[in-house]
């Protein structure tokens, strides 16, 4: 029986088996010591002893050639110019890494690579005149601003979201609900084309996959999960949106939403988040607000695609109150921290040290990363 002969070749074919989800692949990998290879030289004793493996699943692994056309995959990854990024690669989205059931790949159509934050933008199928027109201006203006935008290429809000980012020139990223080759819905044909050009096309599924009532939430998950924070802009009390949603809440990511008119059902999904915690929504500033971005300094870690970061002033320094000078301190020496962990480092409140972040971010000394750690600024 043929055996993979690469790590790349044995994720491509644990990931397209039937049945075997991130969870049991998660569990498979540690129980090999992360050694994916190893997985398809193990007997079926073995492969069962890992929890959630049983003879089915095991025999999927084994038997794998039955199930899958490894050649033929790769072949039309060539030719469509797709790659694979797995978990232990660094262009895998860093925030998507970290969750539990993060997938194993993501096939990515596209020369773009994430350096910046990502922001989810998504809605209705059935958008208004009006959700259409505030998805598009809020994508414009963010990715002007520097963040990806993130949606899942359906007809509607996501739509009016991509071609929002594209005009704004920035980056977007589509997450598909199937395999890359089949572009849904058709009618996008055309902006996925755009969207390949400068950003990307990424999907958890093998290329085959065919879209149905699974696969949407699966996507759904991916676009909250590699987000910094998801915007919802029209959505009705139940929909793909508020799944989005929800995972947005459990992988602790920030949730806004923009209010609509009360007799619209379209409005409805929106005004429940907002009574269930989240923002309020109704401008850029508001999202930049929330995550202590300043519009104009915000400069990310673009330096990376050419752009200068300013250097603060000296004067600066000067202005540094005692316990803003400890904090820059330990962050002046290269050290990366969330607020908890500097609370702790120095023993004050957390409160305390979320404030004296700020105070720092709005002098222009340190900065916030897409991870939610702050370091001090480059050349400081």
């Amino acid at each position: 029986m043929q055996k993979p002969q690469t790590p790349k070749q044995a994720y491509l074919i644990l990931n397209a088996l039937p049945d075997i989800g991130p969870v049991m692949a998660s569990r498979l990998l540690a129980a090999f010591n992360n050694e994916i290879l190893s997985i398809f030289y193990a007997d079926e004793k073995h492969l069962c002893s890992v929890e959630g493996v049983g003879k089915k699943s095991a025999e999927r692994i084994l038997n794998w050639q039955q199930h899958f056309d490894l050649d033929k995959e790769i072949a039309e990854m060539q030719q469509r110019h797709i790659d694979y990024l797995t978990t232990q690669e660094d262009d895998y989205p860093d925030l998507l890494r970290h969750l539990s059931d993060a997938p194993m790949g993501l096939y990515w159509q596209g020369q773009y690579r994430l350096d910046r934050p990502c922001i989810a933008i998504i809605g209705t199928r059935r958008a208004t005149l009006y959700g259409h027109s505030v998805a598009k201006r809020f994508a414009s203006e963010l990715a002007r601003l520097g963040f990806c935008i993130v949606s899942g290429l359906a007809r509607g809000t996501d739509t009016a979201a991509h071609e929002g980012a594209l005009e704004g020139g920035g980056k977007t990223i589509a997450v598909f609900g199937c395999g890359l080759r089949t572009i849904y819905p058709a009618e996008n044909l055309e902006l996925y084309r755009r969207i390949v050009e400068s950003g990307a096309a990424i999907s958890e599924f093998s290329l085959a996959q065919r879209a149905h009532r699974q696969t949407f939430p699966m996507r759904n998950r991916i676009v909250a999960g590699m987000s910094q924070a998801v915007v919802v802009i029209e959505s009705d009390a139940a929909g793909g949106s508020m799944i989005t949603a929800r995972f947005a809440g459990e992988q602790g990511r920030q949730l806004f939403a923009v209010p609509g008119r009360i007799d619209q059902p379209s409005s409805r999904g929106c005004h429940q988040l907002l009574r269930d915690g989240a923002i309020l929504t109704t401008s850029v500033d508001d999202i930049l607000q929330e995550l202590q971005y300043r519009r104009e300094s915000f400069q990310l870690d673009l330096d990376l695609a050419g752009q200068k970061q300013s250097q603060p002033s000296q004067q600066a320094f000067a202005e540094l109150s005692d316990e803003e000078a400890k904090v820059f301190a330990v962050l002046g020496n290269g050290e990366a921290m969330r607020p908890d962990t500097l609370a702790e480092c120095l023993q004050i409140a957390p409160w305390e040290a979320g404030s004296l972040l700020v105070r720092l971010e709005l002098k222009g000394l340190i900065m916030k990363r897409v991870d939610g750690c702050y370091e001090a600024r480059v050349g400081v």
